[in-house]
């Protein structure tokens, strides 16, 4: 059986400054892009309120610049123009290929980049009908006081799954905000926390305007592993940025998503600078993953799977860059 929409009103702002006004105004309201993740929750009666505030009409958050001073994406960016812009399939390989793996056709020309960044964590024990929660007991995430993926824990490990984050994070990208205090520009990954049930750091009535990614970036790429080979969210997903000269990495920066409650940045890449990619650069790397990256049960695909294949897709791409550098 179908679920209905619970009943809400719907809001239509014309500028960013309206769009905060109307949160302000509207305690629990929530901001609404293309609605591909939040529509298909409130059927699930996850995530409801009584006012979507639809910021489709705003037409700067729409907008893709470039100039000397990178790219700048708006947030309203659908996913499908996203995959068609020029400058950032030439420069920003990972940002596209993400940006391709994203769903189906249909989903990435209603979806976002905003709204791919504000995903909401996932898990199988939260994705399902009111009616299976409820039999099954709620979970820590919503309705309940226990994470069912770990019982004994006081948090919620429902996994972060996001194409596009671990491709921003990669290449140093920065996201614009606008709330009520003001904008503020940050890092995209102090947007998230390691927290399964409250993973973003936006305030209720701050939203993303959107997501700047800094010139000359090095050559870079995305891959995910997903049940099926198409339309699924990752168990596990990564994005390598690599600079190298005469076979030796200069830099390295190794975004992930789909295992931990936060899309992150691999930490300890820099000690790999320096060095050519050889095999044991690779396991060095392999370790450096499955270290860090802390999957759970919250997929049908078990846990050592998704570290494994984290591992492996990154030095795979990392070995791929190196060698077409080469070549």
């Amino acid at each position: 059986m179908t679920a209905l929409l619970p009943q809400f009103r719907l809001a239509h702002p014309r500028s960013v400054s309206d769009a905060i006004a109307t949160s302000q105004e509207n305690a629990g309201s929530r901001f609404i892009a293309g609605g591909t993740d939040l529509i298909v929750n409130a059927r699930h009666g996850l995530g409801k309120s009584s006012l979507l505030i639809d910021l489709s009409g705003i037409r700067e958050l729409a907008e893709i610049r470039a100039s000397d001073h990178g790219i700048r994406i708006g947030s309203m960016v659908s996913i499908a123009a996203l995959t068609r812009d020029a400058a950032t399939s030439q420069n920003y390989r990972a940002v596209k290929e993400a940006a391709e793996a994203i769903a189906g056709p249909g989903h990435r020309l209603m979806g976002t980049v905003g709204g791919n960044l504000c995903l909401d964590t996932r898990c199988i024990y939260y994705n399902q009908s009111e009616w299976w929660r409820r039999a099954n007991g709620f979970c820590l995430k919503h309705g309940g006081d226990t994470c069912h993926v770990a019982p004994q824990g006081r948090r919620c490990h429902a996994a972060f799954a996001g194409d596009l984050a671990p491709a921003f994070l990669a290449l140093r990208a920065e996201v614009e905000i606008a709330g009520a205090s003001g904008c503020r520009r940050i890092p995209v990954g102090d947007l998230y926390v390691e927290d399964g049930s409250a993973h973003l750091t936006l305030a209720p009535d701050e939203l993303i305007v959107a997501v700047v990614l800094p010139p000359n970036p090095p050559p870079s790429s995305y891959a995910k592993v997903r049940v099926r080979g198409a339309i699924d969210f990752p168990l596990a997903g990564v994005a390598v940025a690599l600079a190298a000269a005469n076979g030796v990495i200069q830099s390295l920066n190794i975004g992930l998503t789909g295992t931990n409650s936060r899309p992150f940045l691999l930490a300890g890449t820099d000690a790999i600078a320096g060095r050519p990619v050889d095999e044991k650069v690779l396991q060095q790397l392999d370790r450096l993953v499955q270290k860090q990256v802390q999957p759970m049960r919250t997929t049908i695909a078990s846990a050592h799977y998704r570290r494994l294949a984290a591992a492996a897709l990154a030095c795979r791409l990392v070995a791929s860059l190196s060698a077409a550098k080469e070549a």
